[in-house]
């Protein structure tokens, strides 16, 4: 199965987009031609986006069987990022969960060794207020810290967490604020990590053209210091998956013209 030029260069670039999860037979024909089969959604998926979000990993952890069976369906290219289990950030909240977090970061060793970790994202509940006192103390947790130690990010949904305190906090572990574009709520566009950079597009519906070409502009100026995690929405349309394509050919695009 060919691999996209777009989504090779955009990876070369440190630009890694795609949505959150490839496992949607209602992308044909748009995004997956008719007649593939469920089991090669993601070789097709990954040849096309240089990435993917991992939302499975919220509710239940994978297999050693199914990480190879990823990792043996992608390019070399293609970065998987990850969701936090529900039970670190929903149920624990982010305290006394040190041994739930080294579970995690241990079961996805695999991905990293294969060099195609993309980032853990912490994703908090909208009823979970700011508190710098415990955010500072989960990312003092061994699997968090040290060489080697994963890329993460954190999803707030509440606004109590946009703030100085909070976002030092961050920038002192090196850990990114996730910058979430939804229908309910706007993260400020702040960048507490010199590594890496989070976003998750999910906004209903599709991006305008004159919108994905100021993604453009905008990520692949950031990429030139830092990788660049990007996630459209996925819904049962593929328009989320059709948004990463353009995203992606338009920053192919910009290359060929430079």
């Amino acid at each position: 199965m060919p691999v996209s030029e777009s989504a090779e260069l955009a990876a070369s670039m440190r630009l890694f987009a795609g949505t959150s999860g490839w496992a949607y037979s209602t992308w044909k024909p748009e995004f997956y031609p008719e007649g593939t089969p469920a089991k090669r959604f993601l070789e097709f998926y990954s040849r096309q986006l240089s990435s993917v979000e991992v939302n499975y990993t919220f509710r239940a952890l994978p297999t050693a069987t199914m990480l190879e069976g990823w990792l043996g369906a992608t390019p070399e290219f293609f970065r998987f990022s990850f969701k936090a289990p529900q039970r670190i950030t929903h149920i624990k909240r982010l305290a006394n969960c040190e041994s739930d977090v080294a579970t995690f970061v241990s079961i996805l060793e695999p991905v990293r060794q294969a060099g195609k970790l993309g980032l853990l994202l912490f994703q908090l509940p909208p009823n979970l207020k700011a508190d710098a006192g415990r955010l500072r103390s989960f990312l003092a947790a061994p699997a968090l810290t040290g060489p080697g130690a994963p890329s993460v990010a954190f999803e707030f949904r509440n606004e109590t967490w946009f703030s100085d305190e909070i976002y030092a906090v961050l920038q002192a572990h090196n850990a990114a604020l996730c910058i979430a574009e939804s229908d309910e709520i706007a993260t400020p566009k702040i960048h507490t990590s010199s590594r890496f950079t989070s976003f998750r597009l999910r906004r209903t519906g599709a991006y305008t053209p004159q919108e994905i070409a100021a993604f453009v502009d905008r990520f692949t100026a950031l990429a030139a210091e830092r990788d660049v995690y990007a996630y459209f929405k996925h819904e049962d349309e593929p328009t989320g998956a059709l948004n990463a394509v353009a995203f992606l050919e338009g920053v192919a695009g910009r290359v060929r013209r430079s």
